[in-house]
């Protein structure tokens, strides 16, 4: 426990005060200011006292969050071309190595499979020795293993140096949890959704009993904002530190977080069965379209995974999946406008049915490309929402103690998913893109239901520090309802 005192300080409302014995007034119900966040129970003054989340929102959105959505994005930026790579690097495979299209599905698979293995081993890195230390590492890794892959000399080599990729890429997640434990609860939302180095997180160092280092961050978040800096002790709860566990996955099952995890296990999973799916079909739908919805019957070898059977990518491809990937940005911005306005758990249901009819739309037999464009421009944009409000629930429905291994364990089972979906998308649509799309629809409205049943609304709630906490929320909610 530290008490610390700025020499000079300002009032919230902005007025400047000097006197030794005057303090910062805290945001309370009685004045005005939104206050949902518990005072922790410790044995001080509770007027002298003030938590993360007290500070965080009373220094508000400013420079400091600015800078940090800059670097954050950059990591989700390598993330997105990493992923974009995946549906022209088959194809190119296929012509250049003459690999067939099980070896192309394999090699969108093993990337995701390093993702897999990856995920819980960063998130429970980010929760022993911090986020930030964890995503410098992932961003050495990412560079070194994404180099080698340009000079890779054989398919082997390949599979192996992107399976390392994708390794590294399973720490991208824990930019979301950091970035999320330094905005304000008004502002979380709309700037997680806008992502798509760095501070360590204030609630991290309050977790792992470092409160010297959170109180330091607190500070440079006042100066870099403009904001006067909140006097006091800055409180730590007991039962966030006197627990020598922190980062443990099976923590993630106990009964107050048991049905929420597994629920979020299977929304990311179809998620990301359904979203890397639909990018990997941007190239191969406009291919087998033309192949099986032509009027002119064509020799069946046409139809099989020959290796010698390759078609260059044209620039009207690139321009389709160009004009494809250009539809995550109205998505995530119709995203940020529901979120708020409907909850988590609704937008994700509406977005998932949405999706599926979309999919249905494509099992319609068509050679127009602007017809299938805009249907995966429409399903493009929908699935990137839907990714974007998870990226927003889940840090919130976790408390401090579990949040980065809990969004590396979702981000785990959505690798599962997209391991999958290459022998759909890439495979299975070869044969029949009805059979192919349907497989997505199931998927979406089942997810759909999963996320409507999720215990749990985060819409407008603090996030919490530890399991205690989680579920005495929970319990207040269910209360209410």
């Amino acid at each position: 426990m530290v008490l610390r005192r700025s020499k000079g300080y300002q009032d919230i409302d902005g007025s400047t005060s000097s006197a030794p014995n005057s303090r910062t007034e805290l945001p309370t119900a009685e004045n005005g200011l939104p206050q949902d966040i518990e005072m922790a129970s410790v044995s001080v003054v509770p007027d002298d006292t003030y938590t993360v989340t007290q500070a965080v929102n009373a220094l508000g959105f400013g420079w400091f969050q600015v800078k940090l959505s800059l670097w954050t994005g950059l990591c989700w930026m390598a993330d997105s071309m990493e992923m974009t790579i995946l549906s022209i690097l088959s194809p190119a495979l296929h012509c250049d190595w003459h690999i067939s299209r099980y070896q192309q599905a394999l090699t969108t698979t093993v990337v995701f499979l390093g993702m897999m293995l990856s995920s819980t081993f960063w998130g429970n890195l980010s929760d022993r020795y911090g986020r930030k230390h964890a995503l410098t590492l992932c961003a050495v890794l990412l560079f070194y293993y994404g180099l080698l892959s340009s000079i890779a000399p054989s398919f082997m080599w390949i599979l192996l140096l992107r399976g390392l990729v994708g390794f590294a890429i399973g720490c991208t997640p824990q930019s979301v949890t950091l970035y999320a434990e330094f905005l304000p609860t008004k502002q979380r939302a709309k700037c997680v959704v806008l992502l798509d180095w760095l501070p360590e997180s204030a609630r991290f160092h309050v977790a792992s009993g470092q409160t010297d280092k959170a109180l330091e961050t607190l500070e440079k978040i006042a100066k870099d904002n403009g904001k006067p800096m909140l006097l006091g002790r800055l409180v730590v709860d007991d039962a966030t530190t006197s627990s020598p566990h922190r980062g443990r996955f099976r923590d993630l099952l106990v009964p107050s977080l048991r049905r929420t995890s597994l629920l979020l296990w299977f929304i990311w999973m179809a998620c990301a069965f359904c979203y890397y799916g639909l990018v990997l079909m941007t190239t191969e739908l406009f291919e087998t379209s033309s192949i099986l919805c032509s009027d002119i019957p064509l020799p069946s070898q046409t139809l099989d995974t020959c290796a010698a059977d390759c078609k260059q990518l044209q620039t009207t491809d690139y321009m389709d999946l160009l004009w494809t990937t250009l539809a995550e940005f109205p998505g995530i911005f119709i995203t940020i406008f529901t979120i708020e306005r409907f909850g988590r758990k609704k937008t994700m249901a509406v977005q998932f049915v949405a999706y599926a009819i979309c999919c249905c739309f494509l099992m319609v037999c068509s050679e127009k490309r602007v017809f299938l464009t805009v249907m995966l421009f429409l399903a493009r944009g929908i699935i990137a929402g839907v990714f974007q409000a998870a990226y927003v629930y889940t840090p919130e429905v976790y408390p401090t103690s579990l949040r980065a291994v809990g969004v590396g364990s979702c981000s785990a089972m959505a690798r599962l998913g997209a391991m999958v979906t290459p022998y759909v998308a890439q495979v299975l649509l070869k044969s029949s893109i009805s059979f192919a799309t349907s497989v997505y629809t199931v998927a979406a409205i089942l997810a759909s239901i999963a996320c409507l049943v999720l215990p749990f609304e985060t819409t407008g709630k603090e996030l919490t520090e530890n399991v205690q906490q989680h579920a005495n929320a929970n319990v207040r909610t269910n209360n209410a309802n």
